[in-house]
């Protein structure tokens, strides 16, 4: 399918209908809100006891796994700069019914995403300020974040700036504290451990940590959910991805690492796990006191109830928009606004579904751990897909002699994601492969209706019109 030089909707059968006025340090910033700087102080307690203490190792597999990732989406978005993600890539890469069960199983990911990160910034906010219950705090960041958002991608844009840069600071705090309490003696003092400790490693062990870990970094993807609203190119989704990533990954390495050398019991840590939530937090009170683990938890519930549930819920009403415009959702999901230029009904879902979703799983006790395990699950195996999309598309239709991009690449991206999902948890493997064939269960019942997947731009048989 020829793509012009704007990468113009147009020219996949669509009217452009989203407005183009996100640049480079646009889309940088939104994939770094969309995975949070502080994003591991959430999730620090089950990554330590998870890979028997190699944190930071666990982080940079993790990161190189992404890295392959993101190597996929910049090709894939070059020959389909469409808002849609891997559905879009799938569908036009391989065939459009593939698309819709890649995009039916990174809708796990994206429906849920944003009712994970409301609930626990709510239970966090709740701990704080104990007078105001945890369903009335979810509430008022649905609602705060849909205001938001409904204005348009702008303001959407400016929020989220603002909220990256407290949680740098915060960051900057930790990270300068932790280090000069342990160059004064507190914790374990400088090792290595937390990047290999030859006494617990193996690799089944780190691979299983990794499919925790990389909650962390879900959120680059979504950058290629604005491919109809950024202003530089193909070219630029794909070098945004790769910035945010290592930028990202940079971050969560070191935090980590200084975390996991002041943690005040490991040898407990790793044999009980972290059910609360509060290692991290305990890192931070052995390094600075009672203030800075405060601080780092109220940045950690902020961070993720407004600015990362925020471009969560971009991204999510974007997929929807995406496969309502294919007839494969209602159509009132792919209405725009003329006023703000953004797909309002799909927002106004998303707000909705995440308050619903969100206060039945507070409800359960295991709420937030189903909740992670099903995202991983969804998105995982979305991205395996991917890999996929480019061999196919490329090195097998458009017979490609770019060996390392269109086959060394992808394939390589692919084994350690399908290594990481066969180490994850198996009631995630379950629950996740349920979703999976719901969704060939509907589409199915498309087929039947006489309303089989296609996409505009190809012929019925998912070949490139």
């Amino acid at each position: 399918m020829p793509v012009d030089e704007n990468g113009q909707a147009a020219t996949a059968g669509y009217r452009p209908e989203l407005r183009r006025t996100l640049g480079f340090k646009d889309l940088v910033f939104y994939g770094l809100v969309f995975m949070v700087p502080i994003a591991p102080m959430g999730i620090f307690g089950s990554v330590y006891s998870g890979s028997g203490g190699m944190v930071a190792l666990t982080y940079l597999v993790g990161m190189v796994a992404m890295v392959f990732t993101a190597a996929s989406y910049a090709q894939m978005v070059k020959a389909f700069p469409l808002a849609g993600s891997v559905y879009n890539y799938a569908g036009r890469g391989i065939g459009a019914p593939v698309g819709f069960l890649a995009g039916w199983a990174v809708l796990l990911d994206y429906l849920l995403v944003p009712s994970l990160l409301y609930l626990i910034a709510a239970v966090a906010m709740h701990a704080t300020v104990p007078a105001i219950p945890v369903w009335a705090w979810l509430l008022g960041f649905v609602a705060f974040n849909t205001v938001v958002n409904l204005r348009g991608i702008r303001m959407t844009a400016l929020i989220t700036r603002i909220m990256l840069i407290g949680a740098l600071i915060v960051l900057a705090v930790f990270v300068a504290v932790g280090v000069w309490a342990l160059l004064d003696g507190r914790g374990r003092g400088f090792s290595w451990e937390p990047l290999f400790n030859g006494d617990t490693f193996t690799w089944q062990l780190v691979f299983g940590a990794v499919s925790i870990a990389v909650l962390s970094f879900l959120g680059f993807d979504g950058i290629s959910m604005l491919a109809e609203e950024n202003t530089g190119g193909a070219g630029q989704i794909g070098r945004a991805m790769a910035a945010a990533l290592g930028v990202a990954g940079l971050l969560f390495i070191v935090q980590t690492w200084v975390a996991a050398l002041l943690v005040p019991d490991p040898d407990g840590l790793l044999a009980g796990g972290d059910p609360d939530g509060v290692a991290f937090y305990d890192a931070a009170r052995q390094a600075g006191g009672a203030w800075l683990a405060t601080l780092c938890a109220v940045a950690t519930a902020i961070a993720w109830g407004v600015a990362n549930s925020l471009v969560a819920q971009v991204a999510t009403s974007r997929l929807l928009f995406a496969m309502a415009r294919d007839r494969q959702l209602p159509s009132f999901l792919r209405k725009v606004s003329a006023r703000s230029g953004v797909p309002g009904n799909a927002i106004t879902v998303t707000g909705v579904l995440s308050v619903a979703i969100g206060l039945y799983m507070a409800w359960r006790e295991d709420g937030i751990a189903l909740l992670s395990s099903l995202i991983n699950f969804g998105a995982l195996t979305a991205f395996l897909v991917l890999h996929v999309a480019v061999v196919w598309h490329y090195l097998i239709r458009q017979r490609s002699r770019n060996v390392w991009s269109h086959l060394l690449a992808p394939t390589a991206g692919f084994a350690i994601l399908a290594y990481v999902v066969i180490n994850a948890n198996v009631a995630a493997q379950r629950l996740g492969f349920v979703w999976i064939g719901v969704g060939v269960v509907v589409l199915i019942g498309l087929y039947a209706a006489g309303r089989r997947p296609k996409l505009s731009g190809l012929s019925g048989t998912g070949d490139v019109a």
